[in-house]
């Protein structure tokens, strides 16, 4: 009977011991998340992502790990290394919509247009409106739709991005452009004006509706 209770609980203290180590390193990882994303918005982008490298190592399948990694690559503008890592992190969790959107801003900016339209189109049929980049993927849409001369898509894009975004005086700006350019001129003043409203100081604004008045 002593044996026996013995070695219950020398089986008791090792699962606890066990189950201490595995909370203190579920913790540890947390802490690091939160620690990463705080450097993050406090753009201390080189020691966010040492951390996050740090711990998509120790667990490759960690996707907050690579959403602020990407997030961090992407503010310092290098988006071949945001695009390669977009794509690692693709292939642990190919649904995860930060590491979408964000892919979708390394290939933006890499010229890579196609693929940077459809991962912002997958994003927001995905996301929730009230999702923080909801609205500047159908910006990015417009612009896309704007060089690839498509301005009746570029203005259902950026249409949807004032909606949720009316302060943002370069979306008008864009917005009145694409209307513009389908020639329909009196709308296009009417964002123009928005755009004026926020920032009277728009030269792109003052001279497209400039433009606009002229074929009224």
């Amino acid at each position: 009977m002593v044996r026996c209770s013995f070695v219950f609980l020398k089986r008791l203290c090792f699962v606890t011991l066990l189950m201490t180590g595995l909370s203190l390193s579920v913790s540890a990882q947390s802490t690091a998340q939160r620690d990463a994303l705080q450097l993050y918005r406090n753009r201390q982008y080189d020691v966010a992502i040492v951390i996050c490298e740090q711990e998509i190592k120790a667990n490759p399948a960690n996707m907050d790990a690579y959403s602020v990694l990407i997030w961090s690559l992407l503010r310092q503008k290098r988006y071949l290394q945001a695009e390669e890592r977009g794509l690692q992190a693709r292939k642990q969790n190919s649904y995860d919509i930060r590491i979408i959107e964000a892919l979708g801003e390394a290939e933006y900016y890499l010229g890579k247009n196609d693929a940077a339209l459809s991962y912002f189109q997958r994003y927001v049929s995905n996301a929730r409106e009230s999702e923080g980049d909801y609205v500047l993927s159908y910006y990015f849409m417009g612009e896309i739709y704007i060089k690839q001369s498509k301005f009746q898509h570029a203005d259902i894009a950026l249409t949807t991005a004032v909606r949720n975004k009316p302060d943002r005086a370069d979306y008008w700006t864009r917005l009145g452009y694409a209307r513009e350019m389908c020639k329909e001129y009196t709308s296009a003043i009417e964002a123009y004006d928005k755009a004026l409203a926020l920032n009277g100081n728009l030269a792109d604004a003052k001279s497209g509706k400039e433009r606009c008045q002229k074929h009224l």
